[in-house]
């Protein structure tokens, strides 16, 4: 249970302000439709995620493991540094108009898919796949975060946007992902930590 929560408040943290974040309140504002929004938000980050989950369980498995405790705490220290930098989402889209909610759904999923591709929370969806014990609990935590960040942006809109683009939540994002970076590079002493 604690892969699932620690991946959940993380992926949930640092997906404020993300591109993808931006992304569910372009497609919100544009086609005012939350249910195929939502529907295509959780099925591309189901795909992109278990593909990352199941590539960090892989280097776990096949990486020495001093390797990869001093590989994951650097990777750890630098997605924080990464999440100071706030995300923008381009100013072309190429999203059009979809007449039906299928249309809708396939635009939100094909875009939430592609945009998450080497995203930080695809990244930390595989570092923690590598760390933590259970890959299925990573991936439904890190998946639950994403739309527990993505959803209230796509009711709330464009006062989402107002309330989540403030400078703190990139700081509390690089404050954890650095702190899991350091409690990684001490995995030795605490390994009790990341078992559940």
């Amino acid at each position: 249970m604690e892969a699932f929560l620690v991946s959940l408040g993380v992926v949930a943290v640092s997906e404020i302000g993300d591109k993808t974040q931006l992304l569910a309140l372009l497609l919100a504002a544009r086609f005012k439709r939350p249910g195929p929004i939502i529907a295509g938000i959780f099925l591309a980050t189901i795909f992109n995620h278990a593909a990352a989950g199941m590539a960090g369980g892989w280097v776990a498995a096949n990486v020495d493991p001093t390797w990869l405790r001093w590989g994951l705490g650097l990777l750890f220290i630098a997605m924080g540094a990464w999440a100071l930098i706030p995300d923008k989402l381009e100013e072309e889209t190429g999203i059009k108009d979809a007449a039906t909610a299928m249309g809708i759904f396939w635009i939100t999923t094909v875009s939430f898919f592609i945009a998450e591709i080497g995203d930080k929370t695809q990244i930390a969806t595989a570092a923690l796949a590598a760390r933590m014990d259970s890959i299925v609990l990573v991936v439904a935590g890190t998946t639950a975060g994403m739309l527990l960040a993505d959803v209230p942006a796509v009711y709330l809109g464009r006062l989402a946007t107002e309330k989540l683009h403030s400078p703190w939540v990139r700081y509390v994002a690089a404050a954890i992902f650095a702190g899991m970076g350091v409690l990684t590079l001490m995995a030795d002493g605490l390994d009790g930590l990341w078992k559940s």
